[in-house]
């Protein structure tokens, strides 16, 4: 007897999601959706929602490539793999493709077709964890059962979640909205909803523990080890005036690492660690020697550490760009590389010791403890940090780092906890002063791209149409277009891989009056550099209604730097509209200063 959610109904709701445009509609099918849903079932309809069989931090990966989906596709409906190929061609989506040949009818189906959201993510688990000889042919096997077995539409949703392109926009705050509304009835219980994520990272552990505990199990929730905490994240400010004013007249100021963020899980007793990045990715196997220095550096039975690891020349007592720190992020070659560049794990917090979370204690305590029990001259190194009360104290610890070839400092407030998750004033940094113009740059969401044009047109691409995010309301605001500062090698990149997250239409999460060639998926993250904030009423960025009308901010003279696509940002990483709006603000009182007599 069937008890849980047929996938059927669940690829309806997909249905629905891919068809609005309205973020508040999407709420509303979610919040049906949910509510629909059998408590123990709820976890994997979260994850399948997010397009992952898991959540990011256990590295499951489903390992279907499309030409594997594609033999899956011909040996479910009888077409040849040549005809396959061609729908793929003509649609763009293998999606579609497995909808419209599953729907051609040229063999019988299989079965009833009436199989459970729970029987789909068991095959997506098991497709994931089959590896070796003979793989492949098994993989292909078990994908074309399950599409033998479906009905048109629910093979759309297969597919597609095998291959991990389900696009369906819903991001981890609209999902939490959906499911306070589902389970109390109104949006209010989001905030707890959300501390409770913070502190684990797992979208569909929340939802569930929700569904089978109520609001006490949300609240009793507590960090654990090897699940990994979202870290916290800083303010900016352009002016040591203004960070100690914010601060009470006294702060501590760190050194800002360039490097990759890295949260170290210590279990000694167990000779377990895991390291997770930014985006929450368990990347311990790519850094051995930080591996092997938390077991042998950090004195204690437990621990999480919060820092920043990067690329250190030892002999020349210089750190490496950010470039080549990136390279140690790869899955082979990775001792070669360890010895080739090196890391050091740049500690700056301590939010677990010993059983304890130590994340609602104050900023010095936890800085003590830290100094405590890790050693502090191994690879695993302190961030350099001292404590100031005056202006001038401050700009000359920033004018040292920068010197140094770092990004700038941080400061902190000495009494506040640390803030897992958010963005606060209790953290701030400041990488560059504010000269009339904008001289930092700001990290902004591809939202789509414009075809190329004149000479650009053999490479069919001619620019992008990028994002601040806006973290209140959960969408992505366009703040400017940007044409120029492309290599030939970038546009071909860019063309290959905004492709593949092309959309029929605009993102429901995408607030836009100006429209691409092409919108896409909110995915990837670009660093923008450009001359000036400016009002605009063709963008969204803080739109806000001024005289007659709205307007709201856009840069002057964009250009990417970095070359490319930021892997270690999630799209919610990005410069959010409220920094844009603070950004504009202390641009402009610059300016008036320094046109002052």
């Amino acid at each position: 007897m069937l008890e849980g959610m047929l996938f059927e109904e669940l690829a309806g709701f997909y249905d629905k999601l891919e068809g609005t445009s309205s973020r508040l509609a999407m709420i509303d099918i979610l919040t049906e959706m949910f509510s629909r849903a059998r408590k123990g079932e709820v976890k994997d309809i979260i994850y399948m929602t997010l397009g992952t069989p898991a959540p990011p931090f256990k590295g499951i990966d489903l390992g279907m490539a499309e030409k594997l989906a594609e033999e899956a596709i011909a040996t479910a409906t009888g077409e040849t793999k040549e005809g396959v190929d061609r729908s793929f061609k003509k649609t763009g989506d293998l999606g579609r493709s497995a909808e419209q040949l599953m729907g051609a009818g040229r063999l019988r189906r299989m079965g009833s077709g009436k199989f459970e959201v729970s029987d789909v993510m068991a095959t997506m688990l098991k497709i994931a964890g089959t590896s070796g000889q003979g793989s492949k042919e098994a993989k292909i096997k078990m994908l074309a059962n399950l599409l033998a077995a479906s009905k048109p539409l629910e093979a759309r949703y297969i597919v597609r979640f095998a291959l991990g392109e389900l696009r369906l926009g819903a991001g981890d705050a609209t999902i939490l909205e959906a499911l306070s509304n589902a389970a109390t009835g109104d949006r209010k219980f989001k905030a707890k909803l959300e501390e409770a994520y913070n502190i684990c990272s797992d979208l569909g552990l929340v939802g569930e523990t929700l569904m089978r505990e109520g609001k006490r199990g949300i609240e009793e929730f507590k960090v654990a080890l090897f699940e990994p905490i979202r870290p916290a994240l800083a303010e900016r400010l352009p002016t040591a005036e203004e960070i100690l004013a914010r601060m009470g007249g006294k702060c501590a100021v760190e050194s800002k690492y360039d490097g990759l963020r890295a949260q170290v899980h210590i279990d000694r007793a167990g000779k377990h660690v895991e390291i997770f990045s930014r985006r929450l990715e368990r990347v311990t196997d790519m850094f051995p020697e930080l591996t092997r220095a938390a077991l042998r550096e950090v004195h204690a039975d437990s621990a999480i550490l919060d820092g920043e690891a990067i690329a250190y020349d030892e002999a020349t007592n210089q750190f490496h760009p950010f470039q080549e720190t990136m390279q140690r992020k790869r899955k082979h070659g990775i001792e070669e590389k360890s010895e080739e560049l090196p890391l050091r794990l740049f500690a700056f917090d301590l939010l677990y010791l010993n059983g304890e979370s130590y994340l609602n204690k104050g900023y010095t305590e936890r800085r003590d403890e830290l100094e405590r029990v890790v050693k502090g001259d191994g690879t695993i190194r302190f961030s350099d940090r001292t404590i100031v009360d005056k202006p001038a104290a401050l700009e000359k610890y920033f004018d040292e780092a920068v010197e140094d070839g770092l990004e700038g400092i941080v400061a902190k407030d000495l009494d506040a906890p640390y803030v897992a998750g958010a963005r606060k004033f209790s953290w701030i940094k400041m990488k560059r002063s504010y000269k009339g113009e904008l001289s930092d740059t700001v990290d902004l969401v591809v939202v789509g791209y414009y075809r190329g044009k004149g000479i650009r047109t053999e490479f069919g691409f001619g620019g992008i149409l990028a994002a601040v995010y806006d973290d209140k309301r959960d969408v992505f605001e366009t703040v400017t277009r940007i044409g120029t500062g492309f290599t030939e090698e970038m546009m071909r990149s860019f063309r290959s891989v905004f492709e593949k997250i092309r959309v029929a239409k605009k993102p429901a999460r995408v607030d836009a009056l100006v429209e691409p060639d092409f919108w896409t998926e909110p995915r990837y993250v670009v660093t923008v550099k450009a001359d000036e904030i400016t009002k605009s009423p063709m963008h969204t960025a803080g739109r806000h209604r001024e005289g007659e009308g709205e307007v709201g901010y856009a840069l002057r003279f964009p250009r990417i730097v970095g070359g490319g696509i930021r892997e270690d940002k999630s799209p919610e990483d990005a410069t959010t509209a409220k920094e844009i709006e603070e950004m504009f603000r202390q641009q402009r009182k610059t300016k008036i200063s320094e046109a002052a007599p």
